[in-house]
């Protein structure tokens, strides 16, 4: 039987299957143009993928520290150890980090690096650079708590930030780190990793590396390092300066207790040997002689060192300006006197600074004991002048044409809801310029600055040194209402002492390296005339008579002596700052808590300190007088002159003075602004 259609004829079933095989073989419609699109939004997607790496990798890491060789890890960045000269160049001092010999985890006992492990990263040997279940973990504990309780970085991490990166808590930083670990577990792996750790970790103190710390607190090896001496060293690298044993033992103590805990959970130890720890906890070595009296004035120095010889120096060899003698008398005299008087008066603390001729600190008390606290309130602490910031008042009064033998009422003066009085109450009437000045009457005071202007004596502080005072001050700055440091207070005395000049006061002469070569050498200073000489004479007469027959007279030791003193509102600071032709020097007493002192005025223990010292800075030096005061212009020629001339005294002299801080702030090289390292 055939069929009823050939396979051939059009319309059949094999023609029919024929077609429906051809169309799918065609590409179906709209095919092509589908699969154009996801190649394009493919190739889209990996520029924009390498455009984000590209901008990512600029703005996080390409300033990506390079990893240096093996051996160069171990000093690579390493901070700088110091020794510190006197004036004549003879040590006084080495101090900063103390870097022992290098360890190796061959040579130490297990329970070593075992209890560094437990306190700063128990999986180390169970995770890679960066450890993302530590991070979940830490992230999980601080949610919880609401705080940061927990850190996620690796030991690892730890150690790329101590040599590479600062201690800043930025996501550029945390990205680098993370970097910064892999390719130092890549280059030298995980046990060298530890190892390096153990030699390069701050323990403070001033000492880095487990050597040096185990000389530091235990006066012993490395390698003789018992179980609870290892956890106590273990506990410090989290906070080597709060958990200092020598600082808070207690809490030190708890916390290698807690890493002793840890290593038993890690069964690195055993129970038994947990309990024979803290029953026995470690006895720490004698504490050395320290710094004792230059202690405060290394802590300034160290600090202006690292600021004009950089981050990257090496060891460095610092020549102060500190004058031995001079400085241990300091020291002495302010204990003593702090001791007695001191402690009778209900007065804690106290700070002095001396000066030479060209602004150089000779000495530099911060407090009465640096081992008690290492504060200094000499150049660190601001507190309020009172009437210790006078000179800049009349100072300024004098620009504006006022003369030391004017009349001015002492009376009461009320200005809106501010009604400021006298010590002691009192009122004397019809009073002289100088003699308000050196019986320290505050209605005077604020009278002559209503006149001069509360902006123009904020300007002259400027000019003289002496930071803190806004632009447009309160009428109050008169009485010494703005916080001010002992040490620019004494520095902008000087410009009286120094007829007008002013000489920034420094501490560094020079910083070397250890092999010799010189980092920074201070220029003789170009002194800046920033006022005028008659009108600075003219105040060091009333100055002398504050020590004379005013407030000072307890300051007055046989020689001509001028400056003044100032007490603050309740007895919360007493000053007396002065010179004479050839020394300045700054007292200030108080209490840290800004507690009351039992009623301690400016011109009683600082004036008697100020005294005992300028007594022994003296010797061997032959009295001589300032230099006279210039006599008053006649009266016509002040009624006559146009107000730049009334102001001071040469028509040209602001114009001059504003030139010459331009040419200073344009040209001075860094050598010769050796103001810009002190606080």
């Amino acid at each position: 039987m055939t069929d009823q259609f050939p396979d051939n004829t059009p319309g059949g079933p094999r023609e029919a299957a024929h077609q429906t095989i051809r169309a799918d073989l065609r590409p179906r419609r709209g095919g092509r143009h589908e699969w154009t699109i996801w190649v394009t939004a493919a190739v889209v997607l990996v520029m924009v993928s390498f455009l984000a790496a590209a901008i990512g990798w600029k703005a996080y890491l390409s300033d990506l520290p390079q990893i240096p060789s093996r051996e160069a890890l171990w000093s690579a960045n390493r901070a700088p150890g110091m020794t510190f000269l006197d004036r004549n160049g003879m040590r006084i001092a080495t101090r900063g980090p103390r870097h022992g010999l290098r360890v190796s985890l061959k040579t130490l006992p297990p329970h070593v690096a075992h209890a560094f492990l437990a306190a700063e990263d128990r999986r180390f040997y169970r995770h890679g650079p960066v450890d993302l279940i530590g991070i979940v973990r830490s992230a999980r504990a601080n949610l919880d708590a609401g705080e940061i309780v927990q850190g996620g970085s690796t030991l690892t991490q730890q150690l790329a930030k101590t040599i590479f990166l600062g201690p800043d808590k930025t996501l550029k930083r945390k990205l680098q780190e993370a970097v910064l670990a892999r390719r130092l577990e890549r280059k030298i792996g995980k046990d060298a990793v530890l190892e390096l750790y153990l030699n390069r970790v701050f323990f403070g103190a001033g000492a880095y590396g487990l050597e040096a710390a185990a000389q530091t607190y235990f006066g012993k090896n490395a390698t003789e390092l018992t179980l609870a001496e290892s956890a106590l060293l273990a506990a410090l690298p989290k906070a080597p300066s709060r958990l200092s044993p020598t600082r808070d033992p207690a809490g030190a103590l708890k916390r290698s207790h807690l890493v002793l805990a840890q290593m038993r959970e890690e069964h690195w130890i055993t129970r038994e040997a947990e309990l024979a720890a803290i029953a026995a906890p470690p006895r720490l070595a004698p504490a050395g002689q320290g710094e004792g009296d230059f202690a405060y004035a290394l802590d300034l120095a160290a600090l202006q060192a690292q600021q004009l010889a950089g981050r990257e120096a090496p060891d460095l060899v610092v020549q102060t300006t500190i004058d031995p003698g001079l400085q241990t008398a300091a020291a002495n005299i302010v204990r003593g006197v702090m001791q007695g008087e001191g402690a009778r008066a209900q007065a804690g603390q106290a700070a002095l600074v001396a000066l030479g001729p060209d602004g150089a600190v000779r000495a530099l008390v911060g407090g009465v004991d640096h081992s008690y606290s290492p504060f200094d309130r000499a150049s660190q602490a601001r507190r309020q002048p009172g009437s210790a910031f006078k000179p800049f008042v009349y100072a300024a009064a004098l620009e504006r044409g006022v003369r030391p033998t004017d009349v001015r009422q002492d009376k009461p003066v009320r200005l809106g809801p501010w009604s400021p009085q006298n010590y002691g109450g009192s009122y004397r009437g019809a009073v002289t310029v100088q003699e308000a000045f050196a019986r320290s009457i505050n209605t005077v005071a604020v009278r002559l600055a209503q006149d001069a202007g509360p902006a123009r004596i904020s300007d002259l502080a400027k000019r003289f040194g002496v930071s803190g005072i806004p632009a447009s001050p309160q009428l109050s700055v008169a009485l010494g209402s703005y916080e001010v440091s002992l040490l620019e207070l004494t520095g902008g005395y000087q410009v009286f002492q120094r007829g007008g000049r002013r000489y920034p006061p420094y501490l560094v002469a020079a910083i070397s390296t250890a092999e010799g070569r010189e980092l920074y050498r201070r220029t003789p200073s170009h002194a800046l005339q920033v006022y005028d000489p008659a009108r600075a004479r003219e105040m060091v007469q009333m100055m002398q008579g504050v020590v004379e027959r005013g407030t000072g007279r307890r300051a007055a030791f046989g020689r001509p002596a001028a400056g003044k003193t100032g007490t603050t509102q309740g007895w919360r600071d007493a000053w007396f700052v002065g010179f004479t032709p050839d020394w300045a020097a700054g007292v200030w007493v108080g209490n840290d808590d800004n507690t009351p002192m039992d009623k301690v005025t400016g011109g009683e223990l600082p004036a008697e300190i100020w005294r005992r010292f300028m007594i022994v800075a003296h010797r061997d030096i032959p009295a001589h007088p300032f230099a006279p005061a210039p006599a008053p212009p006649p009266p016509e020629r002040a009624e006559a002159s146009s107000e730049p001339s009334r102001v001071s005294g040469r028509a040209d002299f602001y114009n001059d003075l504003a030139k010459a801080f331009a040419e200073e702030a344009a040209s001075a090289p860094r050598q010769s602004q050796p103001e810009s390292a002190v606080p």
